[in-house]
C-alpha cells in the first residue's frame, strides 16, 4: 500500500520546518547561544568591560598619592567593572560595588 499524497507532502513540510527551527540562531544584545555536551544552551553574553586604566587616571587626577590612587583604584575596577566618574567622594553611589567594598580592617579600599 503507497503513502497518500498529502501525508507525504506533511511528513516533508514538518521535516523541513524542523530543520529550519533547529539551524536557526539565537542572538541578541545581552544573550547568546553555545552548545554544550551536543545541546544547544542559551546563555547571558558577558559584560562589557571598560578601560580602567583610563577611568582611574581620571578618577586619581587630583589625588595626592596618584600611583596609590591608581593601583586600588584598579583592584576595584577589575572587580567591579565600574569606576565613578569625577574625583569626589559624593559620585561614590553611582557604583554601589565600588563604594561598599572594603579593606580588612574595615575602611573604604576604593579611592
Amino acid at each position: 500500500m503507497a503513502p497518500s499524497t498529502p501525508v507525504v507532502a506533511g511528513l516533508v513540510l514538518f521535516l523541513l520546518g524542523f530543520c529550519l527551527v533547529d539551524s536557526r540562531s539565537v542572538y541578541d544584545h545581552h544573550h547568546h547561544s553555545v552548545v554544550a555536551n551536543g545541546r544547544w544552551l542559551l546563555q547571558a553574553a558577558p559584560a562589557v568591560t571598560i578601560d580602567c586604566g583610563a577611568k582611574c587616571s581620571v578618577r586619581c587626577s587630583k589625588s595626592w598619592k596618584p600611583k596609590m590612587c591608581n593601583k586600588m583604584c584598579g583592584v576595584c575596577c577589575s572587580k567591579c567593572n565600574c569606576v565613578p566618574p569625577g574625583t569626589s567622594a559624593e559620585t561614590r553611589a553611582m557604583c554601589p560595588c565600588y563604594a561598599t567594598m572594603t579593606n580588612p580592617r574595615g575602611k573604604l579600599k576604593c579611592p
